[in-house]
């Protein structure tokens, strides 16, 4: 009887012990705030002369608790004094919004050799970025689908130091297959990426003008955006030239002449006639197509604005390194500046800052494109043959700073074009702006300090050596960066986990 009795028992102990060992796993996966934060208190305030607010410069405090803002005190409101709690005091250093950058590569999964997401993060915590969106290539395999979105996902798992949204990709494949797109919009990408040229990445390759007008449909639906790479390959004069090998490919110039500012002219101009369905009562209200990566100041630039003047749904952004660079100071074989769209005179740099400061370009990412020192072709210094991207992440804020002192940017500016935009264009509504009820989400730097960027300086980027900030005189250092109230970066040391969160649209 006995027996009996405890055959009948053993399956229920066993369902037990099993259910016991799962809720362990559960719970002790779960990393403390302690382990999250270098700050061991999760209310406290942060004080400072100059904090960037959406109405303004203050001098004041901003309340966090729980991760989020609570509320944000004036000093001359007279109400200073009823601060209770732990209090971190920041002098005269900025409080301003976390950097949100909307276009960053981290290889991962599959080419985390290249960067990878604890890499990456960590650079992109030390340079006051708090939120990231991953591009959907270069990492392998792409992100097409939303089983590959799925294999995305689980390596940020717990390896992030930031928070993390992803892009799909818009490939030939999946263009006419609503189905595939709608399970990827559907998995939470924030929207979807293509290229108009090779992507020099095999399992994404180029899209054309009918993908394109497929993909603004779907998106339509969801309101999201479509961002795409803007050139259109052209059998110009100075391309066909290339091919008599009387040009030095060691010499910067041979490589700017092969992609010319007509690329860029041309993929725009086919671009803006798919838009005119983004205006209201169009076929696709409600999508919205953002061209990555602008270079050319000149004719591209001038059919984006009356494309926007005409009430398309287009957007555009530009990099630092096309603000910080020109194609004249650029030595024969110093492959770290080899990038696509490439970096172009000076003259075009002067425009960009103008179109910059007058709205017409909408706000700035990085593009950080890293890869593997040999795949830079350092040594050999042949433009037409090395990988082209800039690595950049840890530096873009005083990069941007730096560089836009002499056109007297402000610390308002700064905030729209690196915080605010970039929130409303990912979709972040509690992101952005230091606002009562958004995420703490918080850099803290002194723009007057200037530092080098040598050897000696604490770059977290997998492979420093093929950046081509490297060797510059920057202003602007980071002091601390806190993400959703943790303080996962202070003075050239993180917070002990990687506790960022994957941000999936909903």
């Amino acid at each position: 009887m006995a027996s009996v009795l405890l055959w009948r028992v053993l399956p229920l102990l066993a369902l037990l012990a099993s259910f016991l060992l799962f809720f362990y796993v559960q719970n002790s996966s779960k990393l403390s705030h302690k382990e999250c934060s270098l700050l061991p208190h999760q209310s406290y305030w942060i004080t400072s002369k100059r904090i960037v607010t959406p109405q303004g410069v203050i001098s004041g405090a901003v309340e966090i608790r729980g991760g989020k803002i609570a509320s944000i005190v004036k000093e001359e409101d007279g109400r200073g004094n009823s601060k209770v709690g732990h209090i971190v005091d920041y002098g005269e250093a900025v409080v301003m919004p976390g950097l949100i950058d909307v276009h960053a590569h981290l290889d991962d999964p599959g080419r985390a050799e290249w960067e990878g997401f604890p890499s990456g993060t960590k650079a992109a915590a030390a340079g006051g970025i708090t939120t990231l969106v991953d591009m959907p290539l270069n990492n392998f395999p792409s992100t097409v689908s939303q089983e590959t979105l799925k294999l995305k996902i689980e390596a940020a798992e717990e390896r992030i130091y930031v928070d993390i949204g992803f892009w799909g990709g818009l490939v030939p494949e999946n263009a006419f297959n609503s189905s595939i797109l709608e399970g990827l919009l559907n998995a939470g990408v924030l929207g979807l990426k293509s290229f108009m040229c090779p992507s020099g990445i095999n399992d994404f390759p180029m899209t054309n003008a009918s993908h394109i007008k497929e993909g603004l449909s779907i998106l339509a639906k969801y309101r999201r955006p479509l961002l795409v790479h803007a050139e259109i390959q052209q059998e110009s004069e100075s391309h066909l030239e290339l091919k008599d090998g009387s040009h030095d490919p060691r010499s910067y110039s041979t490589y700017l002449q092969t992609r010319p500012p007509s690329w860029e002219e041309a993929a725009i101009r086919e671009l803006v006639t798919l838009t005119k369905e983004t205006r209201t009562g169009g076929l696709a209200e409600g999508a919205q197509l953002h061209i990555v990566h602008l270079s050319d100041s000149s004719s591209s630039l001038d059919l984006i604005k009356e494309a926007k003047s005409s009430g398309d749904s287009i957007t555009v952004e530009t990099c630092p390194h096309y603000l910080a660079f020109s194609a004249e100071e650029i030595q024969d074989g110093d492959t770290r500046f080899k990038c696509a769209p490439p970096i172009r005179d000076a003259a075009n740099n002067e425009k960009l800052w103008k179109a910059l400061l007058e709205g017409h370009i909408d706000m700035l990412s990085s593009d950080h494109s890293p890869t593997l020192p040999e795949l830079k072709m350092l040594d050999d210094g042949n433009f037409l043959k090395a990988w082209g991207g800039i690595s950049s992440l840890q530096f873009v804020l005083p990069v941007t700073w730096s560089y836009g002192r002499k056109y007297g940017i402000t610390l308002e500016q700064l905030a729209l074009w690196w915080s605010e935009r970039p929130a409303k264009f990912a979709g972040q509504e509690l992101k952005g702006a230091i606002a009562v009820g958004n995420h703490a989400d918080i850099v803290i730097w002194e723009p007057d300090v200037e530092f080098e960027l040598n050897d000696g300086y604490p770059v977290y980027l997998k492979h420093p050596s093929i950046s081509a900030y490297m060797g510059t005189k920057l202003s602007g250092r980071v002091l601390a960066t806190f993400v959703r109230g943790n303080l996962v970066y202070k003075e050239g040391k993180h917070a002990p986990a990687a506790c960022g969160v994957p941000i999936l649209a909903k």
